[in-house]
């Protein structure tokens, strides 16, 4: 009785009803990680259509091979990635703003907003034409991106009244780290700003195209300052994804653990087909047997699935049969992530749209989140409705007897058929093979678990610290039985009654007075999960001319 009654009269209390609703959770967020063309490193972008991805790494490149991966992803229904750009020795390009020589000054250098070769097409122009005039510390600041193939501008960033005082609103390092897309202030060894800056731009004036339509007279402005010439660097390698400190430091693969979630894990080639470092005129094809075992324990400690490519060298089914049966590819055997082969040949926009082949992760997952968004994630994701949109061929033609062989070892086939298109032709997770014999052996059966695991895992943090008795008990009962009870209605789960389909304990069997001591609550939450009818049986009798009695 919280209110403490002082006159004769009635009292009014609102009771908690106990009710607190478990929602479930994204379950096709699909995080990509590997080199692009712009954009930030190490830090995981959330972008929600591949319009988003054009603006913030700069589109399909043939040095990045995630590029094309991301584009299969949204053509195929995907709804929601997760980017992370990596680099191995990108440039940064400057542009100097020379100081006068009195008074004296530091020259404000400003830096690309992100590493690469594309920062060398910025060009930076000053005026003075200020609110106020007598004010020595303001002046405007325009910022030009040109096309590295036509030379016309493309992108315009103009900031007017900035100032090189630090005590000013508009001071120039924090607005343009606030305000602009293309540049920063370059930072001093300490990583700071100097506060000391004075700026002057006494070029000549001359005539700079600032993107005029062909044959229409040119602007006259004064000519801006350019930016210094850098490269994209070299392949990515092992070094970039992990090592020693990188999850501390939230680099790398570990850069994912500043996102809050993601569900499915693509990692596009970096390497040679023999594992090495690509030469410098030829494209990666792989990833690392190294990199699958770190990425596919980092996916079981985040509740998510890896997608796994088939290996470029895997130009038949023996071949693919050969290298995954004696562990030379992927290396690794395991619930929470699934492989797929063959590789998938679609046209290339940056080559007059010569067919080329590419990996299938991008479009796979793609394919995951459109079956998610129809069905559900409890509904594998394979068979006619798993159709591979812009995929025109694929690397290997599969017969229905390769397939079999194939599948009975946990291989994932993509296939074509009349009128139906190239499919996704399995559903089964890296312990898929026959003679392992696991629980987790489909993916939509581990993908539910997954699924329910996150859910129940942010939706019961608010029994954390509340009194470990039977009330607290029946709250867990009720919560977290309706939310098993609103996966049932959807059919998630086998069985015609709730009662066949899941069951939600919580009480003294499940927690002992010991438990109780140490501040323990046991929950057990079953489920009865659906598998997906991998072989149908129809069996055909004649009838026999029947005498009736």
């Amino acid at each position: 009785m919280p209110t403490q009654p002082t006159y004769p009269g009635v009292y009014i209390e609102e009771v908690p009803s106990g009710v607190r609703t478990i929602t479930g959770v994204a379950t096709s967020i699909t995080a990509f990680i590997g080199r692009a063309l712009r954009g930030p490193v190490n830090d995981p972008i959330t972008i929600n259509n591949y319009g988003d991805y054009e603006r913030r790494f700069g589109g399909l490149s043939q040095t990045s091979s995630m590029s094309f991966a991301v584009r299969d992803f949204f053509l195929n229904g995907g709804g929601q990635a997760i980017i992370v750009r990596l680099h191995n020795g990108a440039g940064s390009s400057t542009i100097t703003l020379n100081a006068d020589s009195s008074p004296p000054g530091l020259p404000l250098v400003l830096e690309a907003a992100s590493v690469g070769s594309w920062g060398s097409h910025l060009s930076a122009h000053v005026d003075w034409d200020t609110k106020d005039k007598s004010n020595d510390q303001l002046f405007n600041l325009t910022i030009y991106e040109k096309d590295p193939e036509t030379e016309q501008v493309i992108n315009t960033e103009k900031f007017l009244n900035i100032s090189t005082d630090p005590d000013d609103a508009r001071y120039v390092p924090r607005w343009l780290e606030s305000n602009s897309e293309l540049v920063r202030v370059q930072k001093d060894d300490l990583g700071t700003y100097t506060g000391d800056y004075k700026v002057s731009n006494t070029r000549p004036l001359e005539t700079f195209s600032i993107g005029s339509p062909p044959g229409s007279p040119p602007v006259l402005i004064e000519d801006p300052v350019q930016a210094t010439e850098v490269t994209d660097g070299d392949h990515l390698t092992d070094d970039q994804f992990y090592g020693s400190g990188m999850e501390a430091d939230k680099e790398g693969i570990y850069a994912l653990e500043k996102a809050d979630i993601f569900n499915l894990l693509c990692i596009p080639p970096y390497a040679s087909s023999t594992g090495g470092i690509p030469s410098s005129d030829a494209q990666p094809t792989d990833i690392t047997t190294g990199l699958i075992a770190v990425a596919n324990g980092y996916c079981e400690k985040r509740r998510s699935m890896l997608l796994v490519d088939a290996h470029s060298t895997w130009n038949s089914k023996d071949k693919a049969k050969s290298d995954f049966s004696d562990n030379s590819y992927p290396g690794i055997t395991s619930k929470n992530a699934a492989l797929f082969f063959p590789r998938i040949k679609q046209p290339n926009p940056l080559r007059e749209y010569q067919i080329e082949e590419y990996i299938p992760c991008g479009a796979v997952a793609g394919v995951f989140a459109r079956t998610d968004a129809q069905r559900g994630v409890w509904k594998a994701p394979a068979g006619q409705d798993a159709k591979l949109n812009g995929v025109s061929q694929l690397s290997v033609p599969l017969t229905d007897d390769e397939n079999g062989e194939l599948n009975q070892l946990g291989i994932n086939c993509l296939r074509a058929f009349p009128v139906y298109g190239r499919l996704v032709w399995g559903s089964r997770t890296l312990e898929g093979a026959d003679r392992l014999a696991s629980e987790w052996k489909y993916i939509a059966v581990r993908r539910t678990a997954l699924f329910i695991e996150e859910s129940l895992f942010r939706g019961t943090k608010w029994v954390v610290f509340e009194p470990n008795d039977e009330p607290l008990w029946a709250q867990i009962r009720l919560n977290i039985g309706a939310f098993m009870n609103n996966l049932f209605r959807h059919g998630a789960f086998q069985g015609t009654t709730p009662k066949e389909a899941y069951l939600v304990k919580c009480d003294k069997e499940t927690t002992t007075q010991n438990d109780i001591n140490q501040g323990i609550v046991n929950i057990l939450v079953g489920f009865a999960p659906l598998k997906p009818a991998e072989f149908v049986f129809i069996k055909i009798q004649q009838l026999a001319g029947q005498i009736e009695t």
